[in-house]
C-alpha cells in the first residue's frame, strides 16, 4: 500500500506542487479515485469523470460542479488547508483534479478500491 501512496503522491505533487499535501488529504479522505468515481457518479457527474479516467480527452468541471458533487463542507474544509477561500479551493479542485485522476488511471480504468 505504501507503493500506491507514494504514486499518488508523486503525481500530486507533479500537478499541484507546493499545495499538493492538501490535495493528497482531500484524495484520500475522499476514498482516493475509486471513491471519487462513487461521488461524482452518484452527484450526477460521472460522465465528467469517466473522461478524466479515460484514454481520450477530459471535460472541463466548474467549481459550482464541484460544490454540488462534494458538497461545500469538503471544499470548506480544502480552503482551511490551502489558507484560501472556498471559492479559490473549488476553482483548485476543478483545475487541478481532472489532471491527477487522468496520470492515477494512465490505462484507462479507476483502480479497484482497497480492501480495509
Amino acid at each position: 500500500m505504501a507503493l500506491l501512496d507514494d504514486l499518488i503522491g508523486g503525481v500530486v505533487s507533479a500537478v499541484a506542487g507546493d499545495k499538493a499535501p492538501a490535495l493528497n488529504d482531500f484524495l484520500q479522505s475522499n476514498g482516493g479515485v475509486s471513491g471519487l468515481a462513487q461521488k461524482f457518479q452518484n452527484g450526477g457527474a460521472g460522465e465528467v469523470f469517466t473522461s478524466w479516467v479515460s484514454t481520450g480527452q477530459n471535460q472541463a468541471i466548474t467549481s459550482d460542479t464541484i460544490n454540488q458533487v462534494l458538497g461545500s463542507s469538503q471544499v470548506q474544509q480544502l480552503a482551511q488547508k490551502l489558507g484560501v477561500d472556498p471559492k479559490q479551493a473549488a476553482d483548485f479542485i476543478a483545475s487541478n483534479l481532472p489532471k491527477v485522476i487522468d496520470q492515477l488511471t494512465p490505462d484507462g480504468q479507476v483502480p479497484a478500491a482497497p480492501q480495509a
